[in-house]
């Protein structure tokens, strides 16, 4: 089993985050990971993606121009990774500023309401979690404890009062996908 995925938004999304996180959770499960990060100057509002897989397999190259799964936070990420996702991945989008959602027919689409549910419940800073609960619904590639263990590891002491917040966000993030 290998899962190649490309993660892309603005900066300050928690783009690169969520895949550290993911990338975490995976090496506590004892798969092979790689986790390569791509960003421009700006932290905040420039674009940012990362490149994660996955694998029970050694990973022979970080480096790759197609993708099993692309979760996508803004439309300037759709426009460039929507046409690299492989026929029959999937693609997973937050809906909430993007003027053209994708249009392909031979890739799982899905749509996730996830800024206007972190909005309501108060928990805008956890905004990634709840699409990362979103991608595991779909692809169960790891276990939900495993991110809260990798979140504890990631997350400085001084925010680990938010990880209730975080686990939150997880599980309602699974509820936002429709399989």
């Amino acid at each position: 089993m290998t899962q190649e995925i490309i993660i892309a938004g603005f900066g300050g999304q928690g783009v690169l985050s969520m895949g550290k996180i993911l990338a975490y959770a995976a090496l506590m499960e004892g798969k092979e990971v790689s986790w390569m990060p791509a960003y421009g100057p700006e932290q905040r509002g420039g674009t940012a993606n990362v490149t994660v897989i996955i694998s029970d397999e050694n990973i022979s190259s970080p480096i790759l121009s197609n993708y099993d799964t692309a979760i996508l936070l803004n439309q300037p990420s759709i426009d460039k990774f929507q046409p690299k996702v492989k026929p029959g991945g999937t693609l997973i989008f937050d809906g909430f500023g993007v003027m053209q959602p994708p249009s392909r027919e031979d890739i799982n689409v899905y749509s996730v309401a996830a800024m206007n549910t972190a909005t309501e419940m108060k928990l805008a800073k956890c905004f990634n979690m709840f699409i990362l609960g979103s991608y595991l619904k779909v692809h169960p590639i790891v276990k939900v404890e495993s991110v809260m263990k990798a979140l504890r590891k990631t997350l400085p002491e001084r925010h680990h009062h938010l990880l209730p917040a975080n686990e939150q966000a997880i599980l309602k993030g699974m509820d936002l996908v429709a399989l």
